[in-house]
């Protein structure tokens, strides 16, 4: 019988760990990959007894963000990013989400990571913000969440030049992250996890509602800003050209 592409594990009481493995397409946002994603993170949301989760990846791939006939869908004019709500699985979470980040981010894959209340990266892993690759202007909240968690200046810079960065030179500029070797990232993010979970669960929900109210508050608007920036850059033909020439690469 072969993995699920989403599996849920609790490895302690009070944590739910939520691994990303759909090996065969690099946990790209695959119509399964977003199904399955959504319907663990309900059920965590659920259940009373989690009181944090912690979201990762597989060997040496957190996320890698749309695939390529997503974005020629997205070209096409067939739907709209927001039509399939990754980006805010993790902040809408009523309990803490960790990023356990121990591979590469890749485009949405790296902002949906980004989304969750704590984050760790890997020395080794590749990040990138890379809608610009395309020609595109970036979307799934990249436009908000990334000046909020790195700072305008490697925002911008990430988001304009779409370059890629490792997670130890995110680190040197200043990433607020913990950012250790891929195989400590896991067992880092679960002893944090284990930290959280010994809170009463009341508690927690009821420091990130606080926590996070004004990124909940703020964050639609800067959606329909990148859905209208979208109408604007998305449909160019130099667009379609890049997504087939430049996709994987």
């Amino acid at each position: 019988m072969s993995e699920p592409i989403v599996a849920v594990e609790h490895p302690a009481p009070g944590v739910a760990l939520v691994r990303m493995q759909d090996r065969a397409h690099k946990n790209t946002f695959t119509n399964e990959l977003i199904a399955a994603l959504s319907a663990a993170f309900a059920a965590v949301a659920a259940n009373r007894d989690c009181r944090v989760v912690v979201l990762t990846g597989y060997d040496s791939y957190f996320s890698s963000g749309g695939t390529q006939d997503g974005l020629r869908d997205l070209f096409d004019g067939k739907f709209k990013f927001t039509d399939r709500d990754l980006y805010s699985l993790s902040l809408n979470c009523p309990v803490p989400v960790i990023a356990a980040m121990q591979g590469h981010g890749i485009g949405g894959g790296f902002v949906m990571g980004l989304f969750a209340d704590i984050v760790v990266l890997a020395r080794e892993a590749v990040y990138t913000a890379n809608f610009m690759k395309y020609g595109f202007t970036p979307g799934m909240g990249s436009t908000f969440i990334l000046p909020k968690k790195l700072g305008l200046a490697l925002a911008e810079e990430m988001m304009l030049t779409a370059a890629t960065y490792r997670g130890e030179e995110l680190q040197r500029r200043g990433a607020p992250f913990a950012v250790l070797p891929r195989e400590q990232v896991l067992a880092h993010a679960l002893q944090v996890a284990a930290e959280l979970a010994d809170k009463p669960r009341a508690s927690l929900v009821t420091l990130k509602d606080h926590l996070v109210g004004p990124l909940r508050e703020a964050l639609p608007r800067f959606i329909d800003q990148e859905v209208a920036m979208h109408e604007l850059t998305f449909h160019q033909p130099e667009v379609k050209d890049r997504i087939e020439a430049f996709f994987g690469q």
